[in-house]
This record gives structure tokens, C-alpha cells and sequence, in this order.
């Protein structure tokens, strides 16, 4: 009986010592294991409001909406911040990153190379110019009359109408100089050049008072005050579209005044293309600050880019300054962009779409956007 119980008390002894070994064995594994869960490395754009920098912190809309995604899932995120689009994209493509954490246009070239979330939000593109316009400019009649002299619009007609008036005065006198009833008082070419030049004068910017006898030189006369008479319509024509252009510059109010007025976007978005087929001059920058830099530098007309970030800009740093006019033009959706084939899409997927029924994303949306 005796050797019975000292053989039960070591198989005891020996159930707690591996029962602790074991104990001691699993806890660094469980340790381990929750060190060990992968990081999801996303990368965006500093593009307010949807990813900003503050104090050195990040913040914004879709940063607060990935951070949502991320807690509900129990993922980690290290953020990397690209300098423009391009740069964004490159870091998928080559797969220094998971996740885009600024969304961003779904396009069939970026849909060849990369997989989609559901769509975040629905955006277009909308045109911002600066509050006080040159349309708001006060300008005197005065200042408009000299700037119209001055210009180098009449410096190119004076130009022509020295050469319309030099060139016939020379035929006029060559042929009529000779005539015994000449219309030049001194038949020498100076100063007789000088009436012919005053009578192409006249006739250019009123009516001639007389004409050459010699039968040629009438032919000449009469087709000279034919082109005399086109030439002045032409120049009137060409100035009030000069003055008219100089009133109305920078006077943009929607999609159809874009076409040759500078506008800016940034660099390697869909808005690129869109400018190029509405014939506007595009002028690319890489950050949303020099974009909004050069539009109140007055170095361009205006800015087309997406909705969100202009109605931000115009509430915020740029309020009372600038202004957003037109319509919003190709609406599209915009998602977060992963690699393809990924498996974390669909559970990110599944996961916005959580957040839209419990209401997380629309209190996410109202704090950035405000309350529709």
C-alpha cells in the first residue's frame, strides 16, 4: 500500500512539474505569436481633408476611417506619406506598401494593376477661383484706353498699317508724278513722298479728298481704299476682342470657360486628362499647397481637382480668399486601393460595410465633411 501511494505522489509530482514546463513553454509561443501579427503598411498623400498632417500627427477622414477598419480587425498600420500621386502609385507598384490610405479614382489602367475596396465616397472634379477675381477689379475708361494703346495687339496693326500705307504711296507717286495734272504739288520725291503718304493716311482713316490722274494709279487708289475700309474693320474688330478679353479674364463660372485659360491640378490625377481634352492649359504641381500657392499668386486662372479637398480648402485655410463655382463633373467613386489578389479586401470590404450600418462612418463623415 505504501509503495502504491509513493508511486502516486510521483506521478503527481511529475503532472504539476510538466504542467508548469508546459505552462512556461506556451506562454512566450502566445507572446510571440501576438508580436507576430503582420503589419498592414499604408501609404497616402497629404490631401485635406482626407489625409493631413498636424503638429507632426496625421489626421483626416480616411485616416480616421482606416484607423476604424483597422481596430475592428485587429490590425496594426505603420503610414508612409509619398510626395504627390505618382509616387503613391509607384510605392503599390512596387509593393512597398499594402494599402492606399487616401482613395482614390478607380481607372481601368490602376484596375489592370491593382484590386479596389467598395467605393468610400462618390467625388467629381469641380473648378475653384480666387473670391476677387479680375472680373471684381474696378478699372477706369482711362486705364482701359491706354492699356488698348499700348498693347501688343496695336503695336502688330500699326505695324501693318505703315506697310498698307508706305507701299501704295510709292506706286501712287511713281505713276501720277509724271501727270501734267498731277495731284502732287512738287514732283521731286521729297517732298512730294510726303503727300502721297498723308493722302494714304487719309484715305485709311477717313476719305481722301483727292485722287492720281494716271489711270493706273486710280486703279490702285480705289482697290487701296477698299482694303482701307476692311483693314479698319478688322483692326476695330480685333480690339474690342482685346478689351473684351482683358475685362473678362479669369472670369471662370463652369466647365465650358476652361478652354485656353491656365488652370492647375495636381500632377498624375484623372483631372489631367480631363483638362487636356477641354483645352485648357495645364499646369501640374506635386502637393495641394503649391496648387493653392500658385492660385492666389495669381499665377494661374484656376483649379480643377476633386470636390472634397476645393470645399475643404475654400471652409478653411482658404476661406473669404477663394471660391468654388460650376457644377461637380465626373462624378466617380473613389476606394482604397490595395495590391492585387489581396486578402485583405474583402475583409475590409466587409468591414466598411459594418461601419456604414452601425453608424461609424457616418459620424466619421459629418465631423469632416459636416452634416448633409
Amino acid at each position: 500500500m505504501k509503495k502504491i501511494i509513493c508511486l502516486l505522489v510521483i506521478v503527481m509530482i511529475g503532472v504539476v512539474l510538466a504542467e508548469s514546463a508546459y505552462s512556461q513553454m506556451a506562454s512566450p509561443s502566445a507572446a510571440t505569436a501576438q508580436d507576430n501579427i503582420p503589419e498592414i503598411r499604408a501609404v497616402g498623400i497629404v490631401a485635406p481633408p482626407f489625409v493631413m498632417q498636424q503638429n507632426g500627427s496625421l489626421t483626416g477622414f480616411s485616416f480616421d476611417l482606416w484607423n476604424a477598419i483597422a481596430a475592428r480587425l485587429k490590425l496594426k498600420t505603420s503610414y508612409q506619406i509619398a510626395p504627390d500621386a505618382g509616387a503613391l502609385e509607384e510605392a503599390m507598384r512596387s509593393k512597398r506598401a499594402d494599402v492606399t490610405v487616401t482613395p482614390v479614382f478607380i481607372t481601368s489602367a490602376r484596375d489592370d494593376q491593382f484590386d479596389f475596396s467598395y467605393p468610400v465616397m462618390e467625388a467629381g472634379l469641380q473648378i475653384m477661383v480666387r473670391e476677387s477675381g479680375e472680373t471684381a477689379q474696378t478699372s477706369s475708361p482711362l486705364w482701359d484706353l491706354l492699356r488698348l494703346l499700348f498693347s501688343r495687339t496695336t503695336a502688330i496693326w500699326l505695324g501693318v498699317a505703315i506697310l498698307l500705307v508706305i507701299i501704295p504711296a510709292h506706286l501712287i507717286w511713281f505713276l501720277d508724278r509724271r501727270q501734267p495734272d498731277s495731284m502732287l504739288s512738287n514732283r521731286s520725291y521729297i517732298p512730294g513722298i510726303f503727300e502721297v503718304l498723308y493722302w494714304g493716311i487719309s484715305s485709311l482713316t477717313s476719305q481722301a479728298q483727292t485722287m492720281p490722274h494716271q489711270w493706273l494709279a486710280r486703279v490702285i487708289s480705289n482697290f487701296w481704299m477698299f482694303v482701307g475700309v476692311v483693314f479698319v474693320a478688322l483692326y476695330t474688330a480685333q480690339l474690342t476682342a482685346s478689351l473684351t478679353m482683358q475685362q473678362i479674364r479669369g472670369a471662370i463660372e463652369g466647365p465650358g470657360d476652361l478652354p485656353g485659360k491656365q488652370v492647375a491640378t495636381i500632377a498624375g490625377t484623372t483631372a489631367v486628362a480631363y483638362l487636356q481634352e477641354q483645352n485648357a492649359q495645364v499646369r501640374e504641381f506635386p502637393t495641394t499647397d503649391l496648387m493653392f500657392k500658385a492660385l492666389l499668386d495669381k499665377k494661374v486662372d484656376a483649379i480643377v481637382s476633386v470636390a472634397p479637398l476645393l470645399l475643404y480648402y475654400a471652409a478653411h485655410e482658404g476661406k473669404g480668399r477663394v471660391k468654388v463655382v460650376g457644377p461637380e463633373i465626373n462624378s466617380a467613386p473613389v476606394s482604397l486601393m490595395f495590391q492585387l489578389d489581396s486578402p485583405l479586401r474583402k475583409r475590409v470590404d466587409r468591414t466598411l460595410i459594418a461601419l456604414r450600418e452601425n453608424g461609424t462612418y457616418q459620424q466619421l463623415y459629418n465631423k469632416w465633411f459636416g452634416t448633409p
